[in-house]
């Protein structure tokens, strides 16, 4: 163990440490795992994001093994069941992480270099709650490719044609889940990084069939509405009381405005009512009902340009803070720098807390950094950032940054959904978990975080996954009789350590 974390402190870059760390994983699972959970902190940025990105960027290059995964090429439909039974190996398999990679992190379509974030993810996944590594399985659908660099490369490992869209590819999406769902009746698939106009569509197809969730569009909403819950708990106010305004419209942004409206319902605002707190910008800016080429995902968040006087002005984020003066912004663009201070502090100047997500990731990507947004707040600025952030001292106060990192959420409702045995994934279940989560954080003391910190993932996954498992006993979405949450929990927990052998 000490050896072994030692070399990985030599290594004199991220990208170094995650390839060192790869081949413990592809060796010594146990190993690795152990490590992982006793320097979680540490090594959540190699493993996944940030440093995943750079890993991705170099998949070709850096390939040595496919690291469990199985590949399933959208020319080869009748292969698919095959390549699931050939990467589970035998094994009992509970979750599956599938991706097509077209929307990458903030870097868009990576084809089937996509992989590493399936992996990635499953490693938080037993890091984090202690799913078991024999029973997860990462799943690459490779649907071709629209990156011109990627098809051009002579190293790429991908179909070398461009994306297919329409019935051949939801066909091919059918008969995977027909596939996985009867070789394994107890899954949970997690769809993860499916491309705007692909991943509502296969969510809202499935969410009411089989156990399934969609990562980018409820774990991020989750993780989201948890950290707006703790913000109002710093800050004292109701969320019928908030503006809303998501400056990107795509998958993440819709999810998030779907989830903060879902919850502001449930809190007994009518629907209609509750609509009208929500504005969406995007690229062409304020998004109305006139806006070309409007996602399904969008369609119900468009206004009337007739509520505005200068409704042709609202073509830019500074023009539409400016008008409508949200008192919660979500940025999930992969726009750079675009939370300015000039908008910053025109947001601060009409509400006491202002409550501001920079999202986007990796780092180069993010909307703004958290040093600037309590700088330009005068210290007002309740902030979740996407990716890891230090605490920033601000006129005599330390300010800790809550990350909205989906990793605070989905290992612990995975393993609540796994150890309850449970047949949906409902919006009942994502909102006591979002309540669980911006609950835990001592909103008393000054410079309090909206969310609680990764040092504590392990901790607060169980309680996810208890109230999640909970929620889907008390909803009889349960397929096997548990009498104890707490001990199913308990019992479905994996455990990194080596078994001692029995010499007969």
């Amino acid at each position: 163990m000490g050896q072994t974390y030692g070399q990985f402190l030599s290594k004199t870059n991220d990208l170094e440490k995650r390839i060192f760390l790869m081949n413990i994983f592809n060796t010594n699972r146990t190993l690795f795992y152990k490590l992982m959970c006793d320097h979680i902190v540490e090594f959540m940025p190699i493993v996944y994001d940030p440093t995943v990105a750079d890993s991705i960027e170099q998949y070709n290059e850096l390939f040595v093994k496919p690291q469990d995964a199985a590949f399933l090429s959208i020319n080869e439909p009748e292969n698919i069941k095959e390549s699931i039974e050939n990467a589970a190996g035998g094994h009992d398999i509970r979750l599956i992480v599938v991706t097509d990679s077209e929307g990458i992190l903030g870097m868009g379509d990576c084809g089937v270099n996509g992989a590493d974030i399936a992996i990635g993810k499953l490693m938080v996944y037993t890091a984090a709650a202690g799913i078991n590594p024999s029973q997860v399985l990462p799943v690459s659908i490779d649907n071709g490719t629209n990156n011109k660099e990627l098809l051009n490369n002579p190293l790429y490992l991908g179909n070398r044609h461009k994306r297919i869209y329409g019935k051949k590819y939801y066909d091919f999406i059918d008969q995977f889940v027909k596939t996985t769902t009867k070789l394994f009746p107890e899954l949970l698939i997690h769809w993860e990084d499916f491309g705007r106009s692909n991943a509502a569509t296969i969510l809202e197809k499935y969410q009411d069939k089989i156990t399934t969730f969609n990562d980018d569009i409820q774990g991020t909403g989750i993780v989201v509405l948890a950290g707006v819950l703790g913000a109002l708990n710093i800050s004292k106010e109701k969320l019928a009381d908030q503006v809303v305004m998501t400056f990107g419209a795509g998958t993440a942004g819709v999810g998030i405005a779907n989830q903060l409206l879902d919850e502001m319902i449930r809190q007994g605002v009518p629907e209609e009512k509750a609509r009208k707190h929500f504005y969406m910008v995007d690229k062409q800016g304020v998004l109305f009902e006139d806006t070309e080429d409007l996602t399904p995902g969008q369609k119900p968040f468009v206004r009337r340009r007739l509520e505005f006087a200068n409704a042709d002005e609202l073509t830019n984020l500074e023009a539409a803070v400016k008008t409508i003066h949200p008192t919660i912004i979500v940025g999930t663009s992969t726009q750079p720098g675009t939370f300015t201070e000039k908008i910053m502090k025109d947001m601060a100047a009409h509400t006491a807390r202002p409550i501001i997500f920079p999202l986007s990731n990796p780092t180069n990507l993010a909307e703004a950094t958290a040093e600037n947004l309590i700088k330009w707040t005068d210290g007002k600025a309740l902030i979740g950032t996407g990716i890891p952030a230090e605490d920033v001292e601000y006129k005599g106060v330390t300010y800790h940054i809550g990350q909205g990192n989906n990793a605070l959420m989905y290992p612990g409702l995975g393993l609540g959904i796994i150890a309850s045995t449970a047949t949906r994934v409902n919006s009942e279940m994502l909102s006591q978990a979002s309540h669980a989560l911006g609950g835990i954080v001592d909103s008393s003391k000054p410079g309090a975080a909206i969310l609680p910190p990764v040092a504590k993932l392990a901790e607060f996954s169980q309680i996810i996954a208890e109230i999640v498992g909970q929620s889907a006993i008390d909803q009889n979405l349960n397929c096997e009789p548990i009498s104890d949450i707490k001990k199913a929990v308990a019992d479905a927990k994996w455990d990194p350590k080596y078994v001692p052998l029995e010499i007969k």
